[in-house]
Order: structure tokens, then C-alpha cells, then sequence
């Protein structure tokens, strides 16, 4: 019923929501005296800030339409490459001659928020890289016809677009892919897999949950399955093409996201009011482009958060050594060719330093000159893969990785 009373809800607040678009209207009119006074402007900001944290955020657009390429700005363009159920390839497109340039698959997460999360990540890249990136679908946009999709059923999409992309090609997994990415690489070395990444770069992810535990990770343990099925789990209702599908809402996890830092975010939409009244234009657009991203969520397959609650941060099944795909027992060991490239940030809160660099110990065979670790200082999750820190210091290192690979 949780999905049910979150649409009651949304459709209730219709009705405010348009009064409140009138209502700042009227005072945004130069007609209106009250327009040009601070108690006008005031109105203003609190419809426009109610409007913001009432609507829907629709899936963003990446918005990359050029980059620099050899000191020439180019077009870029958006291409769907590969397609499926689930989630498909989307291929960043330079006009440009750069045929050397490496090829590199970027595994976004599947964990509430939309690909476009990684705008910045793939803004840095596609210079000297020919980008990829999975497409992760909303559950409740994916027919109930188109079967379970768990992570099993992950790890299987993953080998399909790196099969498609073809020999030679690095992938940058961003936090919660690096278990199935991982497990992935894997289970194509241990097949002689042509397609087996070049490199592999994990990016904040969860590899070994047991080192130095974060909030979600204490949850994730505060609870037996039972409980998560039984809270966190709700059916998309009609209209949606997903109906009666099983998800976990991506509501619940923004909920869960915002919860994490609520002072922040408070914090955040009291200087968007203050932005707007003062007309600083330069603030309300740098808050609205984060938050259009931020707020923007996706519903996940049931048995997809429950196979990662169980499997990564209930049993580390990974980090113990007994991760199985469709029954199989996945052998780290198997990993001897591929480059690994571990990235941690200093204050991440949702990573913790040494759960994604465990990694390195679970890959044995992997040689000394192949391995590379970096923990960033001073920067927390999001920092790893966004924002000044990533463009001007992880980035080139990425970048350099990827090129001596």
C-alpha cells in the first residue's frame, strides 16, 4: 500500500501546486506594485520552493552536445547502441577523427538515481575516451512480461554489453556496480572470454562492507531479509506499463538518501530561497541543476535490492570468497590480465576508505604492475565521481590508467 498512498498524496498536492504557480505569478507581475517589495519577492521564493520540493523529476537529459577534443570544441551526440528490457548502451558520439582513443564502458549504478547522475563523470572523459554507459530502465517503465531481474540477471546484462562493445574495452565501475562488475570480469577470465575488460577501475564501491561499516551499511545488518521484503517492497500500481510488477520505490531511497543529511539539504533549500529573492541567478541555477539530478529517482526490481541487501551487505558473499552466479562459484582468482584500478574517497560516508580497495586483496593474480590504488583526501561519495576534485586530480589519473593499460 506504500505505493498507493504515495500516488494519493502526489495527486492531492496538484491542486496546491497550481495555486502556488498562480499565486507567484500574480507577484512576479511588474503590473503588481507588491512585485518590487522584499514581501512580494518572499512570496515568490516560498511558491517557487514549494513548487521544487513537490513535483515529480522526470528522467534528466545528460545534456553533453560538445566537448574539446585537441583544443577543438566538437559535437557530440547521443546514440542507443545496444538495447534491452532493463536497461541499454548509451554511446556518447564525438565528430571527430580520434580512432586510437580507448573504449570505455561506465557501469552507473543501479540504486535509485538515473544515469545522468554521472553527467560529470562522463564530461571528463569523453575528450580522449569513446563512452559507453548503461541506461538503467525504471522497474515500474518495464512490463511484468520481461521476467525476474535480479543480480544474477545484472552480472548477465553486464557480460551481454561488454560481448557487444568487443575485445579490448575498460570499464569504470561507479559504487554499487563494482560487486556485480567485479564478479562480471571474473567470470570471463575464468571462461577465456575474448571481451574480458581491458582494465577495470571501482570506484567507491562496496567490494568488503565488513571494513569500517557506514550508516547504510549498519541498516542493511539492523534487519533480517524478512523485514526489508516486508517494508521496503511494494507492486507498481496502473497506469504505469510495470504495473503489479515488485519494486523497491525510488522514493523510499531518496527518503533514505535525504534522511542521511537532511540538515544539508535544509539547509540547501533555505539559500534557494534567498537565492530567488535576492535574484542570484547564478546560485538558483547551480542548486537546480544538483537537484534535478539529486531528486530524480527510479523504482528498482524487488529481487534486485533484495539479492544486493542479502548477498553484498547481509552475507559479503564477495568478500568471503562464495559469491555464485546462477548456481556457479565465482572465482576472483581467474582475474590475471585485466588492469585494476581501485578509487576511494577520504570522507566517503556511504564507502567507507578500504571497501572498495579490498578488491586488490581478492584478486591475487592479478600482477604488481597492473594494480593501482588512490584514495582521494577530502572528499566524501559523490566527490569521487563529480565536482571540481574529480575533473582537476581523480580524472587525469583515470585517464592515465586507462592509457597504460
Amino acid at each position: 500500500m506504500i505505493y498507493q498512498a504515495y500516488e494519493m498524496n502526489r495527486a492531492a498536492s496538484i491542486q496546491m501546486r497550481a495555486l502556488a504557480a498562480i499565486q507567484g505569478m500574480l507577484f512576479r507581475n511588474s503590473l503588481n506594485p507588491l512585485a518590487h517589495t522584499f514581501a512580494g519577492r518572499s512570496i515568490v521564493a516560498a511558491c517557487d520552493v514549494f513548487e521544487d520540493l513537490t513535483r515529480r523529476y522526470d528522467k534528466p537529459a545528460f545534456g553533453i552536445d560538445s566537448t574539446v577534443c585537441d583544443g577543438k570544441n566538437v559535437a557530440v551526440h547521443e546514440e542507443i547502441a545496444h538495447r534491452r528490457p532493463f536497461g541499454q548502451l548509451k554511446h556518447f558520439v564525438r565528430q571527430a577523427d580520434r580512432p586510437d582513443d580507448p573504449r570505455l564502458l561506465i557501469v552507473a549504478p543501479l540504486s535509485g538515481h538515473f544515469s545522468t547522475l554521472l553527467r560529470d563523470t562522463v564530461q571528463a572523459l569523453v575528450p580522449e575516451q569513446d563512452v559507453y554507459i548503461t541506461d538503467w530502465r525504471d522497474a515500474r517503465q518495464v512490463p511484468l512480461a520481461a521476467g525476474r531481474f535480479g543480480l544474477d540477471e545484472y552480472i548477465d546484462y553486464l557480460i551481454d554489453f561488454m560481448a557487444y562493445l568487443g575485445p579490448n574495452t575498460h570499464v569504470l565501475a561507479v559504487c554499487q556496480p563494482a560487486v556485480p562488475m567485479l564478479a562480471a570480469t571474473a567470470i570471463m577470465a575464468a571462461d577465456g572470454h575474448p571481451c574480458t575488460p581491458r582494465s577495470l577501475t571501482l570506484m567507491g564501491g562496496p567490494i568488503d562492507t565488513r571494513i569500517d561499516p557506514t550508516a547504510p551499511n549498519k541498516l542493511a545488518t539492523s534487519h533480517d531479509l524478512a523485514w526489508f521484503s516486508q517494508h521496503m517492497i511494494d507492486t507498481v500500481p496502473p497506469p504505469y506499463p510495470g504495473a503489479l510488477r515488485r519494486v523497491y520505490p525510488g522514493f523510499l531511497q531518496l527518503s533514505g538518501f535525504i534522511t542521511m543529511n537532511a540538515e544539508r539539504h535544509l539547509d540547501a533549500f533555505k539559500r534557494l530561497f534567498h537565492s530567488i529573492v535576492d535574484n542570484d541567478a547564478a546560485n538558483i541555477d547551480r542548486h537546480r541543476r544538483f537537484y534535478n539530478d539529486y531528486l530524480a529517482v527510479m523504482d528498482m526490481p524487488a529481487a534486485f535490492y533484495l539479492d544486493t541487501i542479502q548477498r553484498v551487505f547481509q552475507e559479503f558473499h564477495l568478500a568471503r570468497g562464495c559469491f555464485t552466479h546462477h548456481g556457479r562459484p565465482v572465482d576472483l582468482a581467474a582475474i590475471k590480465n585485466t588492469a585494476l584500478f581501485t578509487i576511494e574517497g577520504e570522507k566517503d560516508d556511504i564507502c567507507s576508505p578500504g571497501q572498495t580497495e579490498a578488491a586488490q586483496q581478492l584478486c591475487p593474480n592479478i600482477p604488481a604492475a597492473k594494480r593501482r590504488h588512490h584514495l582521494q583526501p577530502d572528499v566524501g561519495h559523490y566527490g569521487v565521481f563529480s565536482g571540481r576534485r574529480w575533473r582537476s586530480e581523480i580524472a587525469p589519473l583515470l585517464r592515465d590508467f586507462i592509457r597504460n593499460a
